[in-house]
């Protein structure tokens, strides 16, 4: 038995839409998180690019969710998409089939790669090992709330969403966010989910990983308060004294109202970032005090400040149990 810790650090990204915007290379790490949307329209060609990607980190595990692009892991929709195609499901045009694969064939291409190190996860909890003798307990789900047909892995977002997460997790791992953290859209409104917030407000995992709003990009540290409310919300569960926004667009691109110099410190410091190819941060995460919420969404406009992959440093336990 041991009650020892290792620090671990962790690869975080999202939301790659069948792209490699990875451009320098990046240091060795002990766990890659990707948080969906591996690809733009759901191709085999781009969940191989996504797989070549996730190849190239250094990392022996790397852990995969799908996202809304990725239809063709969501049967249900990828059926759906045919039948209004004019095609009738099992049968499909040679062509869709090259292009798009069979029902299952994305999934399969996915779950064939755990010989390097890549597992696509299912929603649910899973038991990590990793080789420096680390086991997470990680929650991951696809699930996003939308209004509009046709995305993967949605729901109504005036319906109540069930998110089933045990109290034991140590990263929570989604595609879209929690309502109130790394969420507001271009249009200035809350895109993330009431329902997953109050979930992890409750289980208060050490980091939670997600994507889907490209423009809420960035890293937050939330320190809860003893009292959160029920159900807790983001009005009322973070102490927002205590904790800190630690990177988001905002405070890398130059702003109206920015001074010449706050423009040019600005600047100064995106081209360092940009020359070391990836954030960092060091996770003040205790267990059930405070969250690291990272959104990792990296796909962005050619004239926006390019969005760079997370690396986060954590104190992790050992396993409890060790075999000599």
């Amino acid at each position: 038995m041991t009650s020892s810790a290792s620090t671990s650090r962790i690869l975080i990204i999202s939301d790659t839409h069948g792209t490699n915007p990875i451009n320098s290379p990046l240091p060795p790490v002990d766990l890659i998180i990707h948080c969906g949307d591996l690809t733009q329209e759901s191709k085999l060609c781009e969940y191989n690019q996504a797989i070549s990607l996730l190849k190239s980190l250094d990392a022996p595990v790397k852990l995969v969710i799908a996202g809304n692009h990725d239809f063709t892991l969501d049967t249900p929709i990828y059926a759906q998409k045919l039948i209004e195609a004019g095609l009738q499901p099992p049968s499909q045009d040679q062509v869709v089939k090259k292009t798009y694969g069979d029902f299952g064939e994305a999934r399969a291409l996915l779950a064939a790669r755990r010989d390097d190190g890549i597992f696509f996860l299912d929603k649910g909890t899973h038991e990590i090992a990793l080789a420096n003798g680390v086991t997470l307990k990680v929650f991951a789900s696809p699930c996003t709330p939308s209004k509009a047909g046709g995305w993967a892995f949605t729901y109504d977002p005036a319906e109540q969403h069930h998110w089933s997460i045990s109290k034991d997790i140590d990263i929570a791992i989604t595609h879209g966010p929690p309502q109130g953290i790394l969420d507001r859209t271009d249009e200035a409104k809350r895109a993330g989910c009431p329902d997953l917030f109050a979930a992890i407000a409750t289980v208060r995992p050490r980091i939670h990983c997600f994507g889907h709003i490209h423009e809420a990009w960035g890293t937050k540290q939330v320190v809860w308060r003893d009292d959160s409310g029920t159900p807790p919300s983001h009005f009322t569960a973070i102490n927002n004294d205590a904790s800190k926004l630690i990177e988001s667009l905002g405070t890398l691109r130059p702003g109206k109202f920015d001074s010449a110099e706050e423009k040019r410190r600005k600047e100064e410091k995106v081209e360092e970032l940009v020359k070391k190819g990836y954030c960092y941060t060091r996770a003040e995460a205790q267990k059930g005090v405070q969250t690291l919420f990272v959104n990792a969404a990296i796909e962005g406009g050619s004239e926006e400040t390019r969005r760079l992959p997370w690396i986060v440093e954590l104190d992790l336990p050992l396993s409890t149990c060790v075999t000599e």
